[in-house]
């Protein structure tokens, strides 16, 4: 059973299921600006974990290095990427088959990249050949028929630029997230990153101009929120970083494909889209080579 899937990998797929779930959870959030979804969303996150988070920080201690990782990953996860994919897809008209969601797809290039660089990770033949077919069934999985929607308006290229700009975030905070996993636990790592996010959020938020904006929520979005926290927010990071521990960050990010997956089936179930016979096919290549990827996991803990 060990050998069907390991433990580190199992919690990637776990935390990327409850991210592709979460697209649903914040369609009520819409009338909120990004920057002040992403400020409570960690607010309230930071505040859940502090019960654990609170007694490992007077025992474990981070070195200068793993400072300024942590505050990367806070800077670049939890506020630029989220604002630089957001605003990708309001200048596409938030165009589900569109070129936002083709240039992201380059984010476990640069985590592959950026692993290589700061963990020293290296990949095999064997891995390039499963990795490259998880690839392509993802982009087969998203788009119907292998068909991307590049009409989308005069702000398309800047779109293109954001998009490239949140898989760049995202793929190095995976890296450097990793990195200080390794010296430390993951529930001090999580409350490291929440805790850290919530000024970084408040500081783009007041530069943003959206003060007022803190006010805005009512009590139903507020519930919404922590409901978020406490399932594809927090909870699903904490869950993602207890794997990311044992799992290279080059096979957490393939592993992470599963999210776009996932999403295909929640438009299945709750808003009964009909899928192109290619989705399906793809989406069993997918799977295979997921599984075939997390096989080649190496963990040095």
């Amino acid at each position: 059973m060990k050998r069907l899937f390991s433990y580190g990998p199992l919690l990637i797929v776990i935390a990327a299921i409850l991210w592709g779930v979460d697209g649903v959870l914040r369609r009520s959030l819409y009338s909120l600006p990004p920057i002040t979804i992403v400020f409570f969303e960690h607010l309230i996150g930071a505040l859940l974990i502090a019960p654990f988070f609170l007694p490992k920080l007077w025992k474990e201690k981070l070195s200068k290095k793993e400072w300024w990782a942590v505050l990367l990953v806070s800077l670049l996860s939890g506020v630029i990427g989220t604002l630089f994919f957001t605003t990708a897809l309001a200048k596409t008209g938030f165009i589900a088959f569109s070129v936002v969601f083709l240039l992201q797809k380059l984010q476990p290039v640069f985590t592959i990249g950026t692993a290589a660089i700061v963990l020293k990770e290296r990949v095999s033949p064997k891995f390039i050949t499963w990795a490259l077919l998880a690839l392509v069934a993802a982009y087969f999985v998203t788009f119907p028929n292998g068909v991307v929607n590049l009409d989308t308006g005069s702000g398309t290229a800047i779109a293109a630029l954001f998009a490239v700009g949140a898989a760049f975030a995202w793929a190095v905070s995976t890296a450097f997230s990793r990195f200080t996993l390794l010296g430390h636990s993951h529930t001090y790592v999580t409350g490291m990153r929440f805790f850290l996010t919530v000024p970084l959020a408040l500081i783009v938020l007041l530069l943003l101009g959206q003060s007022a904006s803190l006010t805005a929520p009512s009590f139903n979005e507020f519930g919404r929120l922590i409901i978020i926290s406490l399932s594809t927010g927090m909870v699903a990071l904490w869950i993602y970083y207890r794997g990311l521990k044992t799992t290279q960050a080059k096979v957490s990010t393939i592993l992470e494909l599963v999210f776009p997956l996932t999403g295909v089936f929640i438009d299945i179930v709750f808003f009964h889209t009909v899928l192109a016979p290619s989705q399906y096919f793809a989406a069993a290549v997918l799977l295979f080579a997921v599984y075939n990827v997390s096989k080649l996991n190496k963990s040095v803990l």
